[in-house]
């Protein structure tokens, strides 16, 4: 399955949970919780505060080597939109993609998200554990602040 068949397949409409492919084109799915979408809306919200320019979005997909991923939010410079609007999902990462994290993710899988990420464009990616606490990565390594935002917050409230 690719990722147009998933976004128009008619039994895969209005699925409370979030929808990703692996590699193999098998659909990988995981529930999302009410303070995964609060932590989302606060940081959109932030992140069109910080931004001249550029939009922030919720449940971006993105092309990996190893299926199609979902960044909880993500980020895009105005060029980078230009690229990715109308497209089903982003051939190139925004500059900026956010996790949200859930009890059942592992420090692995982030790994492998952060790695796929920057290897498709991304210039830093976030995480935000459930208590909103904030972790910067670029593809150097762990940032003690996000360079593209430096005044986001280290802590949601």
């Amino acid at each position: 399955m690719n990722w147009l068949e998933v976004c128009e397949h008619p039994a895969l409409q209005d699925l409370p949970f979030k929808i990703e492919l692996n590699e193999t084109g098998k659909i990988v799915m995981a529930p999302t919780k009410v303070y995964q979408s609060i932590c989302q809306g606060e940081i959109v919200g932030l992140l069109s505060s910080f931004s001249e320019s550029g939009k922030a979005m919720v449940e971006c997909a993105i092309a990996t080597k190893k299926g199609t991923k979902v960044a909880d939010v993500a980020w895009a410079s105005p060029e980078r939109l230009a690229i990715i609007w109308p497209e089903v999902e982003c051939s190139i990462a925004p500059e900026l993609c956010v996790e949200v994290l859930s009890s059942t993710n592992t420090s692995k899988e982030m790994q492998t998200k952060r790695q796929l990420y920057f290897e498709n464009g991304a210039l830093e990616v976030w995480t935000c554990d459930a208590n909103g606490n904030m972790a910067f990565f670029s593809p150097a390594g762990s940032l003690a602040h996000s360079i593209l935002f430096p005044d986001f917050p280290l802590q949601l409230n």
